[in-house]
């Protein structure tokens, strides 16, 4: 007996998804393409436009390692051009494995927002939505999903205002860091982005169009916030605003011992009085760490920071920033010199900078130039981020910075806590179960150079502290999250997957978006 048409289907299909998967993995580049596709799409009534051909921009990221090309990127003239592209989708049924992924600025990390044979959006390209700022006792902004943080900054501060909370890099979009979190220096005061959103525009997997606030639609609204593009794609954000200061002190200090770096972040970021952005990042085996500082921070003893050896030693550097106003320098720097007095850092290695708050904010765009003039920015970028319990910590850094870690000059390691209490356990952001836990991010890069193991020794460097994080029962929680199969992700939820799969099943019933986050596969064709 011939096998039927269905039969057929579900079988193309099935090994469609074992490559998808297996390429996944690998981080093949590959052109994944449906024939019916264009001819379908070609249909389509819009505002701006679709695009067939050179779709490569599509499937790369930050990360540099997976490459998954589209069968076609939708540049939006509008939001009605997204509804209509996924209802059009949605419509298709089981049918197609057409799937859809909103893309930022390209920065997600293991092609979270890649569609393999399916469909990008081009979310900078969204037409339609002007930011818009709101003064008054609750001050916001109106800003696009496309828009970039660095953008929504330079608006708000036109009217002295400005986000209450932050990432380090700024060029990145705004529905792509709430569709994670938004995590900062602030973070421990504030709390992460999804703490400080008033309301969002959202388009479901259905291609229905949705204003959503703790008021209204309530469910789509905590569940898109840091729900990973599971659930709707962010067209429209309303960000909290507070008063913006016109200057930063930024000030550096180093610490040899782990216990202390870590109590005096647990103390700062409990107080009342303290200071308004608190980072911390590891060194290990480096050299001539303050010479690189001196550029744009200044040494409050010159003779003894000239004397700082910090060859071959685990050092921590914590980081902090006081805001102020040019009329409040006097007052500001009696509270720094007090904050300062309660801190047991190595009194030669104090580091200070004045510089304004958009200066300050931007930073990491400075470092941006600097490594594209070297053609060292579009590198692979085998980040780790982590959150790791406050009652876990001293083991993990033990373990981590003591033997798996012999240097850090692949890139940065940040190491900071943060305040449960400020983030709102009905988003669908995943986090460790204690009021205080540290966020330990490996920012490595691995250029192409005569050395070609960079990456792989890398990557088993990341193995091996997530081994010992499973193995020692940590009780770690990924942040940006990279999961392979539906087990891992279900242990990533734990308790809360039940409702995350609810959600889905609510909202995007086909699985159609995001399918790089590699945590639903549409379904296949039923007989």
């Amino acid at each position: 007996m011939r096998p039927s048409p269905m039969h057929f289907l579900r079988t193309h299909t099935a090994n469609y998804l074992k490559l998808f998967i297996a390429l996944l993995i690998s981080g093949i580049t590959m052109h994944i393409s449906d024939p019916d596709v264009p001819s379908s799409l070609k249909m389509l009534i819009l505002d701006g436009h679709l695009r067939f051909d050179d779709v490569s921009l599509a499937a790369k990221d930050f990360g540099n390692r997976y490459q998954l090309l589209p069968s076609a990127v939708l540049y939006p003239g509008s939001v009605s051009d997204i509804s209509t592209t996924i209802k059009h989708i949605f419509q298709l049924g089981g049918n197609s494995m057409l799937t859809v992924a909103a893309r930022g600025h390209g920065h997600s990390l293991q092609g979270q927002a890649q569609a393999p044979g399916g469909i990008v959006i081009q979310m900078e390209s969204l037409q339609g939505i002007k930011p818009q700022v709101h003064a008054g006792e609750f001050p916001y902004i109106d800003v696009s999903g496309g828009d970039l943080w660095i953008n929504v900054l330079h608006e708000s501060l036109k009217h002295g205002l400005a986000p209450k909370s932050w990432t380090d890099y700024l060029h990145l979009t705004v529905g792509g860091t709430l569709s994670n979190a938004g995590i900062s220096g602030q973070a421990f005061h504030h709390g992460p982005q999804i703490s400080n959103i008033y309301q969002l525009e959202i388009i479901t997997g259905k291609g229905d169009v949705h204003n959503c606030s703790a008021e209204q639609n309530s469910d789509l609204f905590y569940a898109v916030l840091g729900g990973l593009g599971q659930f709707g794609i962010i067209t429209r954000a309303r960000i909290a605003l507070e008063p913006a200061p016109k200057m930063v002190k930024w000030i550096r200090v180093l610490y040899s011992d782990f216990a202390s770096f870590s109590e005096d972040q647990e103390m700062l970021i409990s107080a009342q009085n303290t200071f308004d952005y608190i980072e911390g990042f590891v060194i290990i085996n480096r050299t001539g760490l303050l010479n690189n500082w001196r550029s744009s921070f200044k040494p409050q003893d010159p003779v003894q920071a000239s004397q700082f050896e910090s060859d071959g030693r685990i050092l921590f550097c914590l980081e902090m920033t006081k805001n102020f106003n040019p009329d409040e320098t006097e007052i500001m720097n009696k509270e720094v010199d007090m904050l300062l007095s309660r801190l047991r850092y190595t009194p030669s290695t104090l580091f200070q900078s004045e510089v304004t708050y958009l200066e300050f904010l931007d930073r990491v765009h400075v470092s941006e130039v600097k490594l594209r003039s070297k053609g060292l920015w579009e590198v692979p970028h085998p980040w780790l981020n982590l959150l790791i319990p406050r009652s876990r910590i001293h083991e993990f850094a033990r373990e981590v910075f003591g033997i798996i870690l012999q240097d850090s000059n692949n890139g940065p390691i940040l190491l900071y806590p943060v305040n449960k209490s400020k983030w709102d356990n009905r988003t669908s952001a995943v986090i460790p179960d204690e009021e205080v836990f540290y966020l330990v991010a490996f920012l490595s890069s691995a250029p192409c150079t005569s050395d070609h193991d960079i990456l792989e020794h890398v990557l088993k460097q990341n193995n091996k502290i997530l081994e010992f994080c499973n193995h020692a029962k940590i009780g770690m929680k990924q942040y940006l999250p990279h999961y392979t199969t539906k087990e891992e992700w279900k242990a990533h939820f734990g308790a809360r997957w039940e409702i995350f799969a609810q959600r889905k099943n609510k909202y995007d019933p086909l699985s159609i978006l995001a399918p790089g986050q590699r945590i639903f596969h549409k379904a296949l064709p039923s007989s």
